[in-house]
């Protein structure tokens, strides 16, 4: 039997235009870097110059949420079985690594600066930080749609986000400090920006880290789950029980389901209920059930799979 890939023609239409705004988001950002470095040298603000790193950290996210897009959309093979879903959620996993780093680079900074309080030139504060507050809505926004169910492209709008909130918080301290000289203003903004950055960067790690562990999804109440298909026609038991995502969409299933000792043909509608439950209130689509008339005594709900593999050896 050959081998042939499942073809899904809007979903590579969607990584296509997802791709696309990507990459005109990193190039209006790569631009931007550069601007924001000049300006940050020439008015001694930390404020810009600490998101002009956290934008060259957004270019970095943005090139690597790109190539995880456009990665994703290739074929399972051999080498491969589940495909690239999985480099999405690498994706994130490095980019709220780095935002983890930057945060703690701007708290130190930022402390040395408020030791010593450098004098800021608030008007290229102002000015460089309100082109720079448009530029990166603009590229949030660009970034914005299916991040809500995309772990990698969240990351990435996090980052410019983060540039977002920064970017306003520098023109509001140019503001006071223009009318009032209080320069430590600058270190404080920063200190604020990287608490924001800190936190968004924590929960992206974490959801990352739960998802690589192989993890149940947090919205899936396994009793619940458990008990729905016991009462399914046919179902006289479970074990074996394994659920996991393989990114933040696709989740997996695979599970062991006793019956009475049957044909086949009459196990076949079992199955067909067991997937509908699954696939309809479990947002469980990919499911391997183990149709079975007894289990080996054990009978263990969530099965060790370093045990099992030593009891069949």
């Amino acid at each position: 039997m050959s081998a042939r890939p499942h073809n899904h023609p809007h979903i590579g239409d969607l990584a296509t235009h997802t791709t696309r705004r990507l990459a005109l988001s990193l190039s209006l950002t790569a631009v931007f870097v550069i601007i924001e470095i000049i300006a940050g040298i020439f008015g001694n603000s930390l404020a810009l110059l600490t998101d002009a790193a956290h934008n060259f950290t957004d270019v970095i996210a943005l090139g690597l949420s790109w190539y995880a897009v456009k990665l994703s959309t290739q074929p399972a093979h051999a080498g491969k079985t589940f495909g690239y879903h999985r480099v999405g959620i690498l994706v994130a996993l490095v980019n709220s690594t780095t935002l983890i780093l930057i945060a703690l680079g701007i708290f130190y900074e930022a402390w040395k600066r408020f030791l010593s309080p450098p004098e800021v030139d608030s008007a290229i504060l102002m000015g460089v930080g309100a082109l720079a507050f448009i530029i990166n809505l603009v590229t949030a926004w660009m970034v914005k749609d299916g991040s809500e169910h995309d772990l990698n492209l969240r990351s990435a709008f996090l980052h410019l986000m983060g540039d977002v909130m920064s970017t306003l918080g520098a023109v509001i301290a140019g503001v006071i400090i223009y009318f009032t000289n209080w320069n430590w203003l600058d270190p404080l903004v920063s200190v604020l920006i990287g608490m924001f950055i800190l936190w968004n960067a924590w929960s992206i790690l974490r959801q990352s880290i739960h998802i690589l562990l192989e993890s149940t999804p947090e919205s899936i109440d396994m009793d619940s789950m458990v008990a729905d298909l016991l009462n399914v026609d046919g179902v006289r038991d479970i074990h074996d029980l394994h659920v996991w995502s393989i990114n933040e969409n696709l989740r997996a299933l695979s599970a062991h389901i006793v019956t009475d000792d049957v044909l086949v043909s009459a196990g076949s509608p079992i199955q067909h209920n067991l997937n509908l439950i699954l696939a309809h209130k479990y947002n469980i689509r990919h499911a391997t059930l183990q149709l079975e008339c007894e289990c080996d005594g054990r009978n263990l709900l969530y099965c060790d799979i370093y045990e099992t593999s030593h009891i069949h050896k």
